[in-house]
């Protein structure tokens, strides 16, 4: 008979909840879970918990959320939890003491085809750099971030107009299925590592950097293909953005969500508009045309360019900086 594992789930938000829910259903025995401290958001300034905490609360799981990793009582508590593998998703680097702390060791899921795309946002930069195929990747930690031995991959096609909250949210299930396979064979003894290393590699490994505020910009200069793909990559969140300038000289920040795009040879300048003031809203590039389905100026809500048009007016000569 196979020995009953003790798991330590760690993870923060809705893409782990995913796969801590398909353990709990699989029959597997969660002694605890660790997420993120509860912080203040919004304007009130309330408390917030994490997608993780919620869930496991609503579960009745023991929580724990450290502010250090290394704090000499949270690693106690973990301790005494004497969990046979610890299982992470979306949460932060672990320090030597706490992976190595689990008999069996501790794995990590990621959101790549690794070791292609290490980092925090590789469902983004697949997209943005116009991939055709992503996958997840379940691996046992070690000292760098993303870089320990594989355990299992799933391989899956990028569909062409696909965001990254679509794409979010396919791989979150697809993961929280090869996390159960993973712990599986790890419960049953039957499974195999592969260093990352002996992986054949196509081209160049590319990787998946946090994404800040300032690197949404569009630049409207760039091939329509390029630019279709960094609002794709980055919707619905952080969001690109581009900068409208009125003929007021007034600085508008407007976000993109969907859009598609038309290669065309043209004179027009990048960032330039071109609309019917009703339902059809284009953005000039160096070599096309972005068609805008989907929008957001600054302190409004999102809307289908219909009714953005019904509400905002083109001046003649306003255009995307």
């Amino acid at each position: 008979m196979k020995k009953e594992l003790r798991i330590v789930f760690m993870g923060t938000p809705e893409f782990a909840v995913a796969s801590l829910d398909a353990l709990l259903k699989a029959g597997h025995r969660v002694e605890g879970v660790v997420t993120a401290p509860d912080k203040p958001a919004g304007r009130g300034r309330k408390l917030s918990v994490s997608a993780v905490k919620a869930f496991a609360v609503s579960k009745q799981l023991k929580v724990l959320q450290p502010g250090k990793l290394k704090n000499p009582e949270f690693l106690g508590e973990l301790k005494n939890l004497n969990a046979d593998l610890f299982v992470v998703v979306a949460f932060r680097m672990l320090p030597r003491e706490v992976w190595e702390m689990p008999s069996l060791g501790t794995f990590n899921l990621h959101a790549s085809l690794l070791p292609q795309y290490r980092g925090a946002a590789p469902i983004n930069h697949v997209l943005i750099n116009g991939e055709k195929e992503t996958g997840v990747t379940t691996f046992f930690i070690n000292e760098q971030i993303d870089t320990g031995n594989i355990l299992f991959q799933e391989k899956t096609a990028i569909l062409p107009d696909e965001t990254a909250g679509e794409l979010h949210d396919r791989l979150m299930v697809m993961g929280a299925h090869l996390v159960v396979k993973t712990v599986n064979a790890i419960q049953n003894g039957d499974y195999s590592v592969i260093p990352q290393e002996e992986l054949p590699v196509d081209g160049t490994l590319k990787t998946a950097p946090k994404i800040f505020k300032e690197d949404c910009r569009i630049n409207w200069h760039r091939n329509v293909t390029d630019v279709y793909n960094f609002i794709r990559g980055l919707s619905p969140y952080p969001a690109a953005f581009g900068i409208l300038k009125t003929a007021n000289d007034e600085m508008v920040h407007v976000k993109f969500y969907k859009v598609r795009y038309e290669t065309a040879a043209h004179r027009n300048l990048p960032g330039s508009i071109e609309t019917n003031h009703k339902d059809f809203l284009a953005v000039w590039t160096g070599n096309g045309k972005i068609i805008v389905d989907e929008l957001q100026i600054a302190g409004k809500k999102r809307l289908r360019v219909t009714d953005f048009l019904n509400g905002f007016k083109f001046q003649e000569n306003a255009f995307f900086e």
